[in-house]
């Protein structure tokens, strides 16, 4: 009945008209919704505050039960109450507000008194920035290294905790590099120069240069088109992605339908992009069933192994410092997106809490590359030859952040066999260093990297993707399974084989039961459903399909690791909590790790056959080469939710391949 009423409910969430008075209830906020709730919160008592800020303004998503209550019975119920959720800055107080859309009050003003501060905006990061300039200390530096002052930048860089007592104040390291006829400004640091900002006070509270390495020499450093001088490289000719019949799928509101697929798309300021109440139709059972209730990206943390004075604290975390989707960049037509791409634009709030618009942040494509969905030759039949072939075309959900110096390509994919594929590119430019050194011989000591150019190190480091997955597989009610392959021997003389392998199934019955290390133990990782069944009796899944392996290689006593101690499992497994969306906490800036993901899954509560939630962490131990230099070709990874026992046979079998279209105007080469 359930899948019944939620085909139904999905069917009419798609034929309803987009106005701007009617939002579907996880819709992000509007510009004219920015706008009232800064009304709102300047017209209180808070509006008087000294220095008031917005640090983040999202939607204050409906509970998850009462949501699924209001779809399951959408024709009869007022959808629930449309509320913004807003971190605010005032009077160096950290205040978390509820604000109700529909009558414009606030239903909540608490301030936070823990440790650790809500994520940067952007307005902040340029005034520290733009504090060096007029800073004799600083001025007198440049002077010394002998570089022109006006072709200096500076960037924010946050500063992390290490092990210091008492809560400390808001601040900012500030670094700065010289641009020297290029616009690859990260590839010539100042090295030695730090100033730091108080944020709340914006004024330099401290200073230090310690040492004056060369300035990097900026020659070849230029990744611009126009700059590149011959020998040209490899030359391939155009391709294009032409649909002669239009596209197979469509956006309403954020609401999308493509093939066998439905979901919601939705921008958020921290997360990029999230997909909720993905569901695939199942032509067997004539009905929608639902896969992923909420995913998106949670946290990104990016240790550098470097623990000199100049770089020990540049232990990242780019999700809950710097928002995810607050470093969302406009996408480019054609190059970051293939001809056939729809474009949508995301809002956030300004540090004034006025809208802010970013056009293009997200591109929705289809992509037919020459994959193959299923194929088959049969040359087993006397005089015959069998041959079916299915094209693989899948919809993407594409977005680009761009954290400081690194470019992450985020993609979304739905494939009409059931998978869900998520995959990230890492490109852009490296965190370098500058130093003495001009060859490898020359080294005598560690530089915590590699030796990339002249005077420029690309220091080690590392990239940990932490991804919220809600998983409601065929329902909510959903059970963690490892499905451990177990070497058997045989012992008795029945065969003349001496071992084989079998299956043994463990569901996790607590948190502490569930947690994965990858690599260790091979297994078939699933959630499923324990009181659905197929037709001959397994029960309903999904499984990961993980990617890269890799897990944080840093002591559990380090401050960093404390703050990411997620990190050494790739696999988490918690009970759906709504306030347990964020891995490394609610405020990651100069957090302390006592309230993260692991403080959470220390709690081992019960996990079978309830609500829960996956939590996958993608990692990447990146040793620089010099191919990475002076701007990082694309290194990928991706992982899949693949159906398991999820449908009663290939969910495509009957799925036709499209008809051959010939261009009359074309020729052959």
């Amino acid at each position: 009945m359930a899948s019944i009423l939620f085909h139904t409910l999905i069917i009419l969430l798609l034929s309803l008209p987009i106005t701007l008075t009617q939002h579907h209830p996880l819709d992000p906020l509007t510009p004219s919704e920015f706008n009232k709730v800064r009304t709102i919160i300047k017209g209180s008592t808070l509006g008087s505050a000294k220095n008031l800020t917005f640090q983040y303004v999202g939607l204050d998503d409906p509970d998850k039960p009462t949501l699924l209550s209001w779809l399951a019975n959408h024709n009869n119920t007022n959808p629930p109450p449309r509320r913004a959720f807003v971190i605010a800055r005032a009077s160096r107080q950290t205040h978390e507000i509820v604000v109700d859309l529909s009558d414009g009050s606030i239903i909540s003003d608490h301030i936070y008194t823990g440790f650790g501060y809500p994520l940067q905006t952007f307005e902040e990061q340029i005034a520290a920035n733009a504090l060096p300039f007029k800073y004799t200390p600083f001025v007198e530096s440049v002077k010394k290294r002998g570089v022109d002052i006006d072709e200096v930048v500076c960037e924010s860089y946050s500063v992390g905790w290490f092990g210091y007592e008492g809560k400390q104040r808001r601040v900012t390291k500030v670094l700065c590099f010289y641009r020297g006829g290029t616009d690859n400004i990260y590839v010539l640091p100042l090295e030695g120069i730090t100033l730091v900002v108080d944020y709340d006070e914006m004024k330099i509270v401290e200073y230090s240069d310690r040492l004056r390495p060369p300035v990097p020499n900026p020659a070849g450093t230029d990744y611009r088109a126009s700059k590149q001088k011959p020998p040209f490289g490899p030359k391939t000719k155009p391709v294009t992605v032409v649909q002669p019949n239009g596209r197979s799928f469509k956006i309403n509101g954020h609401m999308i339908r493509w093939a066998n697929w439905d979901f919601h798309l939705a921008f958020d300021v921290r997360a990029g992009p999230v997909i909720s109440l993905a569901s695939i139709y199942d032509s067997d059972k004539g009905q929608h069933r639902r896969v992923l209730y909420r995913g998106h990206v949670s946290e990104l943390f990016v240790p550098y192994m470097d623990p000199t004075e100049e770089w020990y604290y540049k232990t990242f975390f780019d999700a809950g410092e710097y928002g995810f989707g607050l470093s969302a960049v406009s996408l480019e037509p054609f190059t970051d997106c293939p001809a056939n791409a729809v474009f949508m634009d995301g809002y956030y709030a300004g540090q004034d809490g006025e809208p802010v618009k970013t056009s293009n942040v997200f591109c929705v494509f289809e992509r037919s590359a020459g994959e193959v969905a299923w194929r088959h030759t049969e040359l087993g039949i006397p005089n015959k030859v069998i041959r079916e072939v299915r094209p693989e075309v899948s919809l993407v959900v594409r977005m680009v952040s761009t954290v400081g110096n690194y470019d992450y390509v985020v993609d979304w994919e739905f494939k009409q066999s059931g998978s869900i594929k998520v995959g990230v590119g890492l490109t852009g430019i490296l965190e370098v260093k500058g130093v003495p050194f001009t060859h490898t011989d020359q080294i005598t000591e560690n530089v915590y990297g590699t030796l990339l150019a002249e005077n420029t190190v690309g220091v080690h480091h590392d990239h940990f993707l932490t991804y919220y997955l809600d998983l409601d597989v065929d329902g909510d009610h959903n059970s963690f399974v490892k499905a451990k392959l177990q070497t058997e021997r045989v012992t008795d003389g029945s065969s003349p084989r001496k071992s084989y392998w079998r299956v043994v199934k463990d569901t996790a019955k607590t948190e502490a039961e569930a947690r994965v290390q990858l690599g260790l133990d091979p297994a078939d990782l699933l959630v499923v459903n324990p009181n659905k069944k197929t037709h001959v009796g397994n029960t309903v899944g999904y499984r990961l399909l993980a990617g890269s392996f890799a897990r944080s290689l840093l002591s559990d006593d380090d401050y960093p690791q404390i703050r990411a101690a997620y990190t050494k499992y790739q696999v988490l497994v918690t009970p759906y909590n709504r306030s347990e969306k964020w891995a490394g906490g609610t405020y990651t800036d100069q957090s302390r790790g006592d309230d993260n993901l692991a403080i959470w899954n220390r709690r081992n509560r019960a996990i079978e056959n309830t609500d829960i939630v996956l939590w996958y962490t993608m990692g990447f131990h990146h040793v620089p080469y010099q191919e990475d230099f002076p701007v990082m070709p694309t290194l990928s990874g991706a992982f899949e939710l693949r159906p398991s026992n999820f449908f009663e046979r290939n969910p495509i079998l009957k799925t036709k391949p499209p008809k051959s279209v010939h261009f009359p105007n074309c020729t052959r080469t």
